[in-house]
Protein backbone atom coordinates (compact mmCIF):
# COMPACT_ATOMS: atom_id res chain seq x y z
CA UNK A 1 0.00 0.00 0.00
CA UNK A 2 1.00 3.47 -0.37
CA UNK A 3 3.53 5.18 2.51
CA UNK A 4 2.90 7.86 4.87
CA UNK A 5 2.90 10.65 2.41
CA UNK A 6 5.38 13.29 2.40
CA UNK A 7 4.24 16.85 2.44
CA UNK A 8 6.22 19.13 0.62
CA UNK A 9 5.69 23.08 0.93
CA UNK A 10 7.40 25.47 -1.75
CA UNK A 11 6.61 29.40 -1.23
CA UNK A 12 6.33 30.28 -5.54
CA UNK A 13 5.97 33.99 -6.21
CA UNK A 14 3.93 34.69 -9.54
CA UNK A 15 1.45 32.74 -9.03
CA UNK A 16 -2.04 33.86 -7.42
CA UNK A 17 -1.61 37.12 -8.92
CA UNK A 18 1.60 37.45 -7.38
CA UNK A 19 0.89 36.02 -4.20
CA UNK A 20 2.98 32.68 -3.41
CA UNK A 21 1.54 29.33 -3.03
CA UNK A 22 2.65 26.24 -0.74
CA UNK A 23 1.86 22.95 -2.30
CA UNK A 24 1.21 19.40 -0.81
CA UNK A 25 3.03 16.79 -2.52
CA UNK A 26 2.66 12.53 -2.18
CA UNK A 27 5.91 10.41 -3.21
CA UNK A 28 5.57 8.15 -6.42
CA UNK A 29 6.12 4.56 -5.04
CA UNK A 30 6.13 1.34 -6.84
CA UNK A 31 4.43 -1.50 -6.16
CA UNK A 32 1.21 -4.00 -6.30
CA UNK A 33 -2.31 -2.28 -7.52
CA UNK A 34 -5.30 -4.60 -7.35
CA UNK A 35 -9.11 -3.27 -8.18
CA UNK A 36 -11.71 -4.66 -6.33
CA UNK A 37 -15.24 -5.02 -6.50
CA UNK A 38 -16.91 -4.57 -2.69
CA UNK A 39 -19.96 -6.29 -1.84
CA UNK A 40 -21.83 -7.72 1.20
CA UNK A 41 -23.09 -11.07 1.82
CA UNK A 42 -24.04 -14.13 3.92
CA UNK A 43 -22.25 -16.95 5.04
CA UNK A 44 -23.88 -20.44 4.71
CA UNK A 45 -22.88 -23.79 4.62
CA UNK A 46 -22.76 -26.23 1.00
CA UNK A 47 -25.67 -28.24 1.51
CA UNK A 48 -28.78 -28.07 4.78
CA UNK A 49 -31.21 -30.88 4.09
CA UNK A 50 -34.44 -30.31 6.27
CA UNK A 51 -35.52 -33.13 7.83
CA UNK A 52 -39.35 -33.54 7.84
CA UNK A 53 -41.72 -36.00 9.43
CA UNK A 54 -43.85 -37.85 6.37
CA UNK A 55 -47.13 -37.87 8.78
CA UNK A 56 -48.67 -36.77 11.32
CA UNK A 57 -48.35 -37.14 15.18
CA UNK A 58 -46.72 -36.26 18.12
CA UNK A 59 -43.51 -35.85 19.09
CA UNK A 60 -42.61 -38.75 21.40
CA UNK A 61 -38.66 -38.72 21.74
CA UNK A 62 -35.95 -36.44 20.58
CA UNK A 63 -32.57 -37.98 19.91
CA UNK A 64 -30.55 -35.21 18.60
CA UNK A 65 -30.19 -31.71 19.51
CA UNK A 66 -28.78 -28.06 18.59
CA UNK A 67 -25.00 -28.46 17.45
CA UNK A 68 -24.77 -31.98 17.67
CA UNK A 69 -22.87 -34.20 14.91
CA UNK A 70 -25.16 -36.52 13.45
CA UNK A 71 -24.51 -39.73 11.50
CA UNK A 72 -26.60 -40.96 8.18
CA UNK A 73 -29.02 -43.43 9.46
CA UNK A 74 -29.10 -42.28 13.14
CA UNK A 75 -31.69 -41.58 14.58
CA UNK A 76 -33.42 -38.43 15.28
CA UNK A 77 -37.00 -38.14 16.70
CA UNK A 78 -39.96 -40.79 17.40
CA UNK A 79 -43.67 -39.98 16.92
CA UNK A 80 -46.15 -41.69 19.38
CA UNK A 81 -47.07 -44.81 17.48
CA UNK A 82 -50.11 -46.47 19.02
CA UNK A 83 -53.02 -45.30 17.16
CA UNK A 84 -51.03 -46.74 13.51
CA UNK A 85 -49.87 -50.07 15.35
CA UNK A 86 -53.38 -50.17 15.74
CA UNK A 87 -54.41 -49.60 12.22
CA UNK A 88 -52.05 -51.79 11.27
CA UNK A 89 -53.44 -54.58 13.10
CA UNK A 90 -56.73 -54.27 12.01
CA UNK A 91 -55.39 -54.47 8.55
CA UNK A 92 -53.63 -56.98 8.98
CA UNK A 93 -57.26 -59.14 10.65
CA UNK A 94 -58.47 -57.49 7.75
CA UNK A 95 -55.85 -59.68 5.58
CA UNK A 96 -56.41 -62.85 7.25
CA UNK A 97 -60.21 -62.61 6.67
CA UNK A 98 -60.07 -62.14 2.68
CA UNK A 99 -57.59 -65.27 2.79
CA UNK A 100 -60.11 -67.30 4.41
CA UNK A 101 -62.61 -65.55 2.38
CA UNK A 102 -60.05 -66.39 -0.94
CA UNK A 103 -60.02 -70.73 0.51
CA UNK A 104 -63.71 -70.47 0.52
CA UNK A 105 -64.23 -69.64 -2.77
CA UNK A 106 -61.08 -71.87 -3.90
CA UNK A 107 -62.95 -74.90 -2.80
CA UNK A 108 -66.16 -73.65 -4.12
CA UNK A 109 -64.66 -73.14 -7.19
CA UNK A 110 -63.05 -76.25 -7.68
CA UNK A 111 -66.21 -78.49 -6.71
CA UNK A 112 -68.16 -77.09 -9.60
CA UNK A 113 -65.54 -77.38 -12.42
CA UNK A 114 -65.41 -80.81 -11.60
CA UNK A 115 -69.30 -81.35 -11.35
CA UNK A 116 -69.47 -78.70 -15.14
CA UNK A 117 -67.04 -81.95 -16.16
CA UNK A 118 -69.17 -84.42 -15.69
CA UNK A 119 -72.06 -82.92 -16.88
CA UNK A 120 -73.62 -82.78 -13.12
CA UNK A 121 -73.64 -79.28 -12.55
CA UNK A 122 -75.59 -75.93 -14.02
CA UNK A 123 -73.39 -73.77 -15.87
CA UNK A 124 -74.13 -70.73 -14.04
CA UNK A 125 -73.22 -72.38 -10.48
CA UNK A 126 -69.83 -73.16 -12.52
CA UNK A 127 -69.97 -69.45 -13.60
CA UNK A 128 -70.78 -68.02 -10.19
CA UNK A 129 -68.10 -69.86 -8.46
CA UNK A 130 -65.41 -68.43 -10.54
CA UNK A 131 -66.70 -64.68 -10.13
CA UNK A 132 -66.38 -65.44 -6.21
CA UNK A 133 -62.64 -66.53 -6.80
CA UNK A 134 -61.84 -63.17 -8.76
CA UNK A 135 -63.67 -60.98 -5.76
CA UNK A 136 -61.76 -62.96 -3.47
CA UNK A 137 -58.41 -62.80 -4.78
CA UNK A 138 -59.27 -59.13 -5.57
CA UNK A 139 -59.68 -58.70 -2.20
CA UNK A 140 -56.68 -60.22 -1.10
CA UNK A 141 -54.78 -58.17 -2.77
CA UNK A 142 -56.24 -54.90 -1.17
CA UNK A 143 -55.99 -56.01 1.78
CA UNK A 144 -52.11 -57.06 1.39
CA UNK A 145 -51.62 -53.34 0.07
CA UNK A 146 -53.52 -51.60 3.39
CA UNK A 147 -51.00 -53.43 5.54
CA UNK A 148 -48.22 -52.59 3.41
CA UNK A 149 -49.59 -48.84 3.71
CA UNK A 150 -49.84 -48.83 7.21
CA UNK A 151 -45.99 -50.91 7.95
CA UNK A 152 -44.60 -48.04 6.03
CA UNK A 153 -46.65 -45.37 8.06
CA UNK A 154 -45.52 -47.08 11.04
CA UNK A 155 -41.95 -47.25 10.08
CA UNK A 156 -42.21 -43.27 8.86
CA UNK A 157 -42.74 -42.59 13.36
CA UNK A 158 -38.93 -43.57 13.56
CA UNK A 159 -37.16 -40.19 11.98
CA UNK A 160 -33.17 -41.06 11.15
CA UNK A 161 -30.72 -38.70 9.42
CA UNK A 162 -30.79 -38.14 6.04
CA UNK A 163 -27.12 -37.60 6.32
CA UNK A 164 -23.89 -37.15 8.28
CA UNK A 165 -23.20 -33.34 9.40
CA UNK A 166 -23.81 -31.38 12.06
CA UNK A 167 -27.46 -30.23 13.72
CA UNK A 168 -28.12 -26.48 12.39
CA UNK A 169 -31.57 -26.12 14.25
CA UNK A 170 -34.39 -28.10 15.79
CA UNK A 171 -37.65 -27.34 15.34
CA UNK A 172 -40.03 -28.79 17.46
CA UNK A 173 -40.30 -30.27 21.07
CA UNK A 174 -41.30 -33.03 23.14
CA UNK A 175 -45.06 -33.51 23.22
CA UNK A 176 -45.20 -31.22 20.10
CA UNK A 177 -47.87 -32.57 17.53
CA UNK A 178 -47.12 -31.79 14.10
CA UNK A 179 -49.40 -31.99 11.21
CA UNK A 180 -48.52 -33.39 7.79
CA UNK A 181 -51.65 -32.80 5.90
CA UNK A 182 -49.92 -29.94 3.53
CA UNK A 183 -46.12 -30.18 3.46
CA UNK A 184 -43.75 -32.20 5.36
CA UNK A 185 -43.53 -30.31 9.13
CA UNK A 186 -39.76 -29.28 9.70
CA UNK A 187 -37.89 -31.03 12.50
CA UNK A 188 -34.77 -30.02 11.84
CA UNK A 189 -31.83 -28.44 9.42
CA UNK A 190 -28.60 -30.53 9.20
CA UNK A 191 -25.30 -28.87 7.51
CA UNK A 192 -23.25 -31.51 5.96
CA UNK A 193 -19.86 -29.88 5.72
CA UNK A 194 -18.81 -26.78 7.20
CA UNK A 195 -15.25 -27.15 6.83
CA UNK A 196 -16.33 -25.73 3.06
CA UNK A 197 -19.02 -22.98 2.85
CA UNK A 198 -20.33 -20.42 0.73
CA UNK A 199 -20.83 -16.67 0.81
CA UNK A 200 -23.73 -15.71 -1.26
CA UNK A 201 -23.47 -11.40 -2.22
CA UNK A 202 -25.31 -9.42 -4.09
CA UNK A 203 -23.66 -7.03 -6.87
CA UNK A 204 -24.89 -4.64 -8.96
CA UNK A 205 -24.92 -4.69 -13.10
CA UNK A 206 -22.48 -2.20 -13.31
CA UNK A 207 -19.88 -4.39 -12.08
CA UNK A 208 -20.92 -7.90 -12.29
CA UNK A 209 -19.72 -7.81 -16.45
CA UNK A 210 -16.01 -7.65 -14.56
CA UNK A 211 -16.58 -10.89 -12.32
CA UNK A 212 -15.72 -14.17 -13.37
CA UNK A 213 -15.78 -17.80 -11.54
CA UNK A 214 -12.37 -18.38 -9.91
CA UNK A 215 -11.25 -14.59 -9.05
CA UNK A 216 -9.48 -14.69 -5.87
CA UNK A 217 -11.30 -12.92 -2.85
CA UNK A 218 -11.00 -11.59 0.48
CA UNK A 219 -13.33 -10.70 2.89
CA UNK A 220 -14.19 -9.87 6.55
CA UNK A 221 -16.57 -10.43 9.10
CA UNK A 222 -17.51 -8.89 12.77
CA UNK A 223 -16.80 -11.41 15.09
CA UNK A 224 -13.10 -11.38 14.36
CA UNK A 225 -12.26 -7.84 12.87
CA UNK A 226 -8.62 -8.05 12.53
CA UNK A 227 -8.45 -11.13 10.25
CA UNK A 228 -8.87 -11.58 6.67
CA UNK A 229 -9.73 -14.32 5.08
CA UNK A 230 -9.64 -15.85 1.42
CA UNK A 231 -11.89 -17.59 -1.29
CA UNK A 232 -13.22 -17.23 -4.95
CA UNK A 233 -15.81 -16.69 -7.22
CA UNK A 234 -17.67 -20.07 -7.60
CA UNK A 235 -20.95 -18.49 -9.87
CA UNK A 236 -22.10 -15.49 -11.02
CA UNK A 237 -25.79 -16.20 -10.99
CA UNK A 238 -28.37 -15.55 -14.24
CA UNK A 239 -30.91 -14.63 -12.10
CA UNK A 240 -31.39 -10.49 -11.75
CA UNK A 241 -32.88 -8.92 -9.44
CA UNK A 242 -34.83 -5.57 -9.37
CA UNK A 243 -35.10 -3.14 -6.98
CA UNK A 244 -36.60 -0.13 -6.88
CA UNK A 245 -35.36 -0.23 -10.82
CA UNK A 246 -31.70 -1.16 -9.70
CA UNK A 247 -30.87 -4.46 -10.93
CA UNK A 248 -28.54 -6.78 -9.28
CA UNK A 249 -27.16 -10.60 -9.34
CA UNK A 250 -26.45 -12.73 -6.88
CA UNK A 251 -22.75 -13.84 -6.75
CA UNK A 252 -21.53 -16.96 -5.15
CA UNK A 253 -18.49 -17.69 -3.48
CA UNK A 254 -17.04 -20.26 -1.99
CA UNK A 255 -13.82 -20.64 1.12
CA UNK A 256 -12.30 -23.01 3.16
CA UNK A 257 -13.09 -23.34 6.68
CA UNK A 258 -10.91 -26.08 8.25
CA UNK A 259 -10.78 -24.49 11.67
CA UNK A 260 -14.31 -24.09 11.85
CA UNK A 261 -14.03 -20.95 12.79
CA UNK A 262 -16.41 -19.15 11.22
CA UNK A 263 -20.51 -19.73 11.41
CA UNK A 264 -23.39 -20.03 9.13
CA UNK A 265 -25.08 -17.05 8.78
CA UNK A 266 -22.28 -14.75 9.53
CA UNK A 267 -22.28 -11.07 7.76
CA UNK A 268 -19.45 -11.10 5.43
CA UNK A 269 -17.62 -7.77 3.73
CA UNK A 270 -16.55 -8.94 0.15
CA UNK A 271 -13.16 -8.26 -2.07
CA UNK A 272 -13.43 -9.46 -5.02
CA UNK A 273 -9.93 -8.72 -7.22
CA UNK A 274 -11.14 -8.37 -10.73
CA UNK A 275 -7.75 -6.78 -12.07
CA UNK A 276 -4.15 -6.30 -10.96
CA UNK A 277 -0.77 -4.69 -12.16
CA UNK A 278 2.77 -6.14 -10.04
CA UNK A 279 5.92 -3.88 -9.34
CA UNK A 280 4.36 -1.14 -10.88
CA UNK A 281 4.70 3.01 -10.29
CA UNK A 282 1.84 4.32 -8.21
CA UNK A 283 0.23 7.91 -7.50
CA UNK A 284 -2.44 8.96 -5.18
CA UNK A 285 -5.43 9.85 -6.91
CA UNK A 286 -5.51 13.40 -6.14
CA UNK A 287 -2.04 14.01 -8.22
CA UNK A 288 -4.38 13.16 -11.07
CA UNK A 289 -6.75 15.87 -10.48
CA UNK A 290 -4.63 18.71 -9.75
CA UNK A 291 -4.11 21.71 -11.61
CA UNK A 292 -1.58 24.18 -10.50
CA UNK A 293 -3.41 28.02 -9.81
CA UNK A 294 -3.10 30.33 -12.78
CA UNK A 295 -2.62 27.75 -15.45
CA UNK A 296 -6.32 28.45 -17.02
CA UNK A 297 -7.24 24.64 -16.39
CA UNK A 298 -8.99 25.71 -12.79
CA UNK A 299 -12.75 24.56 -11.79
CA UNK A 300 -11.92 20.73 -13.96
CA UNK A 301 -11.48 22.10 -16.91
CA UNK A 302 -8.54 19.69 -17.73
CA UNK A 303 -11.09 17.10 -17.14
CA UNK A 304 -13.81 18.17 -19.22
CA UNK A 305 -11.72 18.39 -22.44
CA UNK A 306 -13.20 14.95 -23.85
CA UNK A 307 -11.67 10.94 -24.42
CA UNK A 308 -8.96 12.15 -25.97
CA UNK A 309 -6.82 13.20 -22.74
CA UNK A 310 -7.76 9.66 -21.43
CA UNK A 311 -6.11 8.35 -24.67
CA UNK A 312 -2.93 10.59 -24.80
CA UNK A 313 -2.30 10.56 -21.53
CA UNK A 314 -2.64 12.15 -18.24
CA UNK A 315 -1.13 15.12 -16.36
CA UNK A 316 0.50 15.36 -13.32
CA UNK A 317 2.87 17.75 -11.68
CA UNK A 318 5.82 16.83 -10.04
CA UNK A 319 7.66 19.47 -7.72
CA UNK A 320 11.15 19.92 -8.73
CA UNK A 321 13.54 22.45 -7.05
CA UNK A 322 10.36 23.94 -5.57
CA UNK A 323 8.36 24.50 -9.31
CA UNK A 324 5.84 22.57 -10.71
CA UNK A 325 6.77 20.31 -13.97
CA UNK A 326 4.38 18.85 -16.12
CA UNK A 327 4.25 15.26 -16.48
CA UNK A 328 2.14 12.94 -18.92
CA UNK A 329 1.32 9.51 -17.58
CA UNK A 330 -0.34 6.51 -18.84
CA UNK A 331 -2.93 5.31 -15.76
CA UNK A 332 -3.84 1.75 -15.43
CA UNK A 333 -5.84 0.59 -12.76
CA UNK A 334 -6.97 2.07 -9.38
CA UNK A 335 -7.89 1.16 -5.79
CA UNK A 336 -9.68 3.83 -5.18
CA UNK A 337 -6.62 5.64 -3.45
CA UNK A 338 -3.44 5.16 -5.70
CA UNK A 339 -3.51 4.29 -9.62
CA UNK A 340 -1.18 2.89 -11.52
CA UNK A 341 0.87 4.87 -14.18
CA UNK A 342 3.82 4.45 -16.82
CA UNK A 343 5.87 7.41 -17.86
CA UNK A 344 9.39 7.67 -18.89
CA UNK A 345 10.04 10.93 -16.89
CA UNK A 346 8.32 9.82 -13.92
CA UNK A 347 10.65 7.85 -11.61
CA UNK A 348 10.16 6.06 -7.86
CA UNK A 349 10.53 8.91 -5.49
CA UNK A 350 9.47 11.94 -7.44
CA UNK A 351 7.06 14.26 -5.21
CA UNK A 352 4.02 15.24 -6.98
CA UNK A 353 1.34 17.70 -6.34
CA UNK A 354 -1.73 16.41 -4.79
CA UNK A 355 -2.94 20.18 -3.75
CA UNK A 356 -2.38 24.00 -2.48
CA UNK A 357 -3.18 26.32 -0.22
CA UNK A 358 -2.11 30.34 -0.63
CA UNK A 359 -0.05 31.83 1.73
CA UNK A 360 -2.28 34.40 3.00
CA UNK A 361 -5.03 32.05 3.29
CA UNK A 362 -6.33 31.97 7.14
CA UNK A 363 -4.47 29.09 7.65
CA UNK A 364 -1.41 31.80 8.43
CA UNK A 365 -3.47 33.21 11.31
CA UNK A 366 -3.14 30.17 13.88
CA UNK A 367 -3.00 26.40 14.15
CA UNK A 368 -6.45 25.32 13.55
CA UNK A 369 -6.90 27.60 10.23
CA UNK A 370 -3.57 26.14 9.12
CA UNK A 371 -4.87 22.83 9.60
CA UNK A 372 -8.14 23.28 7.15
CA UNK A 373 -5.71 25.28 4.66
CA UNK A 374 -3.58 22.26 4.14
CA UNK A 375 -6.42 20.01 3.44
CA UNK A 376 -7.76 22.20 0.78
CA UNK A 377 -7.64 20.54 -2.54
CA UNK A 378 -8.09 21.95 -5.95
Amino acid sequence: MLALAAVAYAAIPGLLGGKSAEYRTDPVTRGDVSQTITANGTLRPLTVVNVGAQISGRIKALHADFNDKVTEGQLLAELDDSSLKAQLAQSEAELASAQAQLKLAQVSYERARNLAARGAGAKATFDEAAANLGIAEAAVGSAQARVEIDRVNLSYTVINSPVSGVVMSRDVDVGQTVAASLSAPQLYSIAQDLSLMEIDTTVAEADVGAIKAGMPATFRVDAFPNRSFSGSVKQVRLNAKNESNVVSYNVVLEFANTDLTLLPGMTAYVQIAVAAQTDTLRVANAALRFTPPGSGEEGGQRRRRGGGEQSAGRTVYVLDGGTPRQVTVQTGISDGKVTAVTSEELKEGDEVITGVRSAEAPAAQGQGGQGRGMGRMF
